[in-house]
C-alpha cells in the first residue's frame, strides 16, 4: 500500500520532523468505535478504515486504541470475554471470529502509525445493571471485587489480581505487534465524596506495615508494584515495547507539596488517585507520559500554561507529550473555548518547551465535528506536514541501515533493501525526500520528506509533486522506532506542467 501526503509551506520550527500525533479512539459505549454493536466485520472494518484513512490524511503518527475498556477485550483472550461493545452481548464472539486488534496493527503499520494498545487495568463495570459474562474476572473471582459508587473494582490491594493483569498485559505483549501498551488515568477510582473506598479487608490483610493513617501510602505502594511488574514483564518479552500513562492534568499541588504545580484543584495524580507517576518515570519503569491537561489558558485552578511548563520540567529523561481537550472545543462550556485560536495555541505552546515532544487528542470523534474549524486548521496548518515519531534512545537508538539500491526503469522506481537489514518486523519501510541538488538532501526539513511506503517499487506518477521542474530523490529507511538511515539516491526525475 503507498500512502502519499502533500506539504505545505511551514517552517520546520512550526511543523517539527519529530512530534508524537496521537489520538485516542475509545470503545466504551461505542463513544468513537464500532458506531454500534453487533455489527458484521464487514461493517467493522470499513469504519476503522474510514478512521485511519482520515487520521492519515491529517498526518497523525499513533493511535491510542482502548482494547481493555472494562474487564473484557476487543481482541482474542484466553481470559478475557468478548467486549459488549463490540459484539452486544458480553463474551460473544464476533461474526467470523474477527479480531480488532490484529486488523488496527496491520493497518496502522500500513500507514506508517503506531498502535497503543489501550487497557483499563482496574474497572470491571461502568454500573451495576450490566450483564456479565461467566468469563468475567468479576464472576470467576468475586472476592476480588468491590463496588464503589456502583461500580464494579478490582482492588490494586489483593496480590493475586496484580498478578491476573500482569498476565493479561503479558498476552497481549506475547500475541499482537502492538507497538506500546498504554494506561489512562484510572488507578484508584476518582473519589465520590462521603464514601470510603472499601478496601478495609485487603488492607488488612496485606498492609500490615502500615498504620491506618498511612493507607494513602499502602495504595500508592500497590499501584506501584502494579507498575514496575508490568515493566518487567513488556521489557522482557519484547525490549523495544513502550510503556506509556495518560494521568490526569495535576499531579500535586503546589500548597501540599512544593515539588508540586501552582495549581490549586480537589483532586491530584498522588493525593487522590494514588499514581505517583513522576516515580514510574524516574525508576524508568514507564517510556513516556501523556498528561490529561484539558484546562483552558487562564483556568482559574489549573491553568494550561501554568501545567504545561511544570510538565516540562518533570519529564526525568523520558518522553513526554500533552493531552488535549478536543471534546471541549465541540462543547464550548465557556469563552475560552469557544474561541478557535484555544487548541492551536495550546500545540504552539507545547511546541516551543523544549521536553514536550508532541500531543494527543481527546477523542477521535470529535475530529469529525471539526470544531471552531480545528480539523480543518490541522490539514492546513498545524499538521500540514508530516512528522517522525519522536526516538527513544533507551529502547533502541541502533541507525537502521540504507536502502541496497535504487534506480529508475522505464518510469517505474525500484528500491531494494540492503541485505544487512534487521529482521522485517523491526522495518517500518522508506521515506522518500526531494532535493534540487543531485548530491544532498536536508533531512531535517520536513518540507523535504514527499511520502512514506512500504513498497519496493512504484510509478514516477506516484511521487505528488505539485510544481513542475527537475528534481532529485532520495531514500531513507526508517525502523519501528522511528530511526532513520542515512539517505541514498540523486535520481533525476523530471515533473511536467
Amino acid at each position: 500500500m503507498l500512502i502519499v501526503f502533500f506539504l505545505a509551506k511551514i517552517t520546520s520550527a512550526e511543523s517539527p520532523k519529530r512530534e508524537f500525533r496521537g489520538v485516542w479512539i475509545a470503545t466504551v459505549n461505542n463513544i468513537d468505535w464500532p458506531s454500534k454493536p453487533g455489527l458484521s466485520a464487514e461493517a467493522m472494518q470499513k469504519e476503522l478504515i474510514e478512521i485511519l484513512n482520515r487520521l492519515d490524511e491529517l498526518h497523525f503518527n499513533a493511535v491510542i486504541f482502548q482494547i481493555r475498556p472494562a474487564g473484557d477485550a476487543f481482541y482474542i483472550s484466553a481470559t478475557e470475554p468478548w467486549s459488549v461493545w463490540l459484539t452486544g452481548e458480553q463474551g460473544k464472539a464476533p461474526m467470523k471470529n474477527w479480531d480488532p486488534l490484529k486488523f488496527m496493527c496491520d493497518e496502522c503499520h500500513k500507514r506508517g502509525m503506531e498502535l497503543h494498545a489501550w487497557m483499563n487495568p482496574f474497572r470491571i463495570t461502568q454500573n451495576l445493571a450490566v450483564t456479565l459474562s461467566e468469563r468475567n474476572v468479576a464472576k470467576r473471582h468475586p472476592d476480588w471485587v468491590l463496588n464503589y459508587g456502583n461500580k464494579l473494582y478490582l482492588d490494586p490491594g489483593i496480590p493475586d489480581v496484580r498478578n491476573y493483569l500482569n498476565n493479561i498485559v503479558g498476552e497481549v505483549v506475547r500475541k499482537y505487534d502492538v507497538d506500546a501498551i498504554h494506561f489512562d488515568d484510572y488507578f484508584y477510582p476518582y473519589p465520590i465524596p462521603k464514601e470510603n473506598f472499601p478496601d478495609t479487608m485487603s488492607f488488612r490483610k496485606y498492609g500490615s506495615k502500615y498504620s491506618a493513617e498511612q493507607i494513602a501510602d499502602w495504595r500508592r505502594e500497590n499501584v506501584d508494584l502494579i507498575i514496575q511488574s508490568l515493566s518487567t514483564t513488556i521489557k522482557k518479552t519484547k525490549p523495544t515495547l513502550k510503556f506509556g500513562i495518560s494521568p490526569f492534568g495535576v499531579w500535586r499541588n503546589q500548597s501540599t507539596d512544593p515539588k508540586g504545580s501552582a495549581t490549586t484543584g480537589n483532586t491530584t495524580n498522588y493525593d487522590h488517585l494514588y499514581a505517583d507517576v513522576l516515580k514510574w518515570q524516574e525508576k524508568g519503569w514507564i517510556d513516556y507520559l501523556i498528561p490529561q491537561i484539558y484546562w483552558e489558558f487562564g483556568h482559574q485552578t489549573a491553568d494550561y500554561e501554568t501545567l504545561a511548563k511544570w510538565w516540562n520540567e518533570h519529564t526525568n529523561d523520558r518522553h513526554m507529550y500533552i493531552g488535549h481537550a478536543l471534546y471541549k472545543a465541540a462543547e464550548r462550556s465557556n469563552a475560552a473555548w469557544e474561541n478557535e485560536n484555544e487548541l492551536p495555541n495550546q500545540i504552539e505552546l507545547a511546541r516551543s518547551l523544549e521536553n514536550i515532544s508532541g500531543s494527543s487528542f481527546f477523542r477521535e470523534r470529535f475530529l469529525d465535528l471539526n470544531p471552531g474549524g480545528f480539523t480543518d486548521k490541522l490539514k492546513t496548518d498545524v499538521y500540514a506536514q508530516k512528522a517522525l515519531l519522536p526516538t527513544m534512545p533507551w529502547l533502541d537508538k541502533l541507525q537502521p541501515n540504507p536502502i541496497g539500491n535504487a534506480k529508475i526503469k522505464k518510469d517505474v522506481i525500484e528500491l531494494s533493501y540492503s541485505k544487512k537489514q534487521p529482521r522485517s518486523r523491526d522495518q517500518a519501510g522508506l521515506l522518500i525526500y526531494i532535493s534540487d541538488s543531485k548530491k544532498s538532501v536536508d533531512i531535517e526539513n520536513p518540507e523535504n520528506m514527499i511520502l512514506f511506503t512500504q513498497r519496493t517499487k512504484l510509478r514516477l506518477s506516484d511521487i505528488k509533486i505539485k510544481n513542475p521542474g527537475r528534481y532529485y530523490l532520495w531514500f531513507t529507511t526508517i525502523d519501528r522506532q522511528h530511526n532513520e538511515s542515512e539517505p541514498v539516491g540523486g535520481l533525476k526525475i523530471k515533473i511536467e506542467e
